[in-house]
């Protein structure tokens, strides 16, 4: 099991990562191989669900690699079950609402923190691991080594962030710059000044409060001037685009065009 992102980020080193689409834990195991510190199991559009993801993250594992889950949707289950199969943090999507993120924390972090329903599965090693062998130990290693992170992808988020960075139980924010811009009336117009501005306020809020702000990255470049900005880590793009880029160019280069 991977426990090397929560030190990273408390150390203020960037964590690098891409979104999981193309399944298969081989390929999982290349990503790690390759030396990513993390990916994210999309269950929103991606075609995977419980099971799947489980595999997932084991095949993770093995490679020193930390899996997160984006889950589908705003609900119990969807929280609730990721957690139990081991994910390491989950990305929450179609965040709106301060009640909304309340709610997240109610069902995914353990009392006192919230009311996350009972259950010492594989991530505990079915009770077997050192942290599982008494109740109070196992919640305060749950609440402290699993990542709650809240999409910040709509304006409802972005003019509640101040309240809902701060609310105990969320451990950082995710920034999803397309749907933010959409919901802004600005589709990718990623350099207009009011969008920029919205960037600059969701980091620096995450900042006061002590909290990791993430965001995705369209390449390499985007990836690396969000990190010199100050943001806590990047998931470039997603698997699918690298692996036809790169056959794209290897085309290229063996055909001369």
């Amino acid at each position: 099991m991977s426990d090397k992102i929560i030190p990273m980020l408390q150390e203020h080193t960037p964590i690098i990562g891409t979104f999981f689409e193309l399944g298969g834990m081989s390929a999982v195991e290349c990503l790690g191989i390759a030396g990513l510190d993390y990916i994210i199991i999309d269950t929103e559009h991606g075609p995977f669900d419980v099971e799947s993801a489980m595999d997932y993250i084991r095949a993770a594992e093995t490679k020193n690699l930390a899996a997160f889950v984006r889950v589908k949707e705003i609900s119990r289950p969807a929280i609730l079950k990721m957690l139990d199969v081991g994910a390491r943090g989950l990305i929450i999507p179609c965040v709106e609402t301060v009640d909304q993120v309340r709610q997240i924390v109610s069902w995914g972090k353990y009392s006192p923190v919230g009311s996350r329903g009972f259950f010492m599965a594989r991530g505990a090693e079915y009770g077997f691991a050192p942290h599982a062998q008494d109740v109070q130990g196992y919640f305060d290693y749950c609440n402290s080594h699993t990542l709650l992170i809240p999409q910040c992808e709509t304006v409802g988020c972005l003019e509640h962030i101040e309240e809902i960075v701060n609310i105990p139980g969320v451990d950082g924010i995710f920034i999803g710059p397309y749907d933010l811009s959409i919901g802004m009336g600005m589709p990718a117009q990623f350099e207009k000044p009011e969008f920029q501005a919205a960037l600059s306020h969701i980091l620096s809020t995450c900042q006061k409060a002590g909290k990791p702000c993430l965001i995705y990255a369209g390449d390499g470049n985007a990836a690396r001037s969000f990190i010199q900005q100050g943001f806590a880590g990047v998931a470039i793009n997603f698997d699918a685009f690298f692996y036809i880029n790169a056959f794209r160019a290897l085309m290229e280069q063996v055909r001369g065009k």
